[in-house]
């Protein structure tokens, strides 16, 4: 399956928290992504936020393995999950 996740910022962290956690963040993205977990990885062109393609079995599993980040797991942001499905709109205007 695969889920768009879509990084929200919780509201009241100074930006030295995230500082402080960007190397060891990084090398979690780093692992996740080797594992297949994390497909596409970008940031969003107005605002300094990340979206991710993933590809696992369900949300729940999104959520453990989102879980792993350390700026997850400490509370300075989540993720807004968004599970994706073939479009079928297509198949209705050249299906016979």
């Amino acid at each position: 399956m695969r889920i768009l996740a879509i990084e929200v910022e919780n509201p009241g962290i100074s930006s030295h928290e995230f500082t402080r956690l960007q190397k060891a963040e990084a090398k979690i993205v780093w692992r996740l992504y080797q594992e297949d977990f994390i497909r596409e990885m970008y940031f969003r062109g107005d605002q300094t936020s990340a979206v991710l393609l993933l590809e696992c079995s369900d949300i729940a599993e999104a959520q453990r393995k989102l879980a792993e980040l350390p700026m997850v797991s400490e509370g300075l942001i989540n993720f807004d999950l968004i599970p994706l499905v073939p479009y079928p709109g297509l198949s209705r205007l050249f299906s016979d």
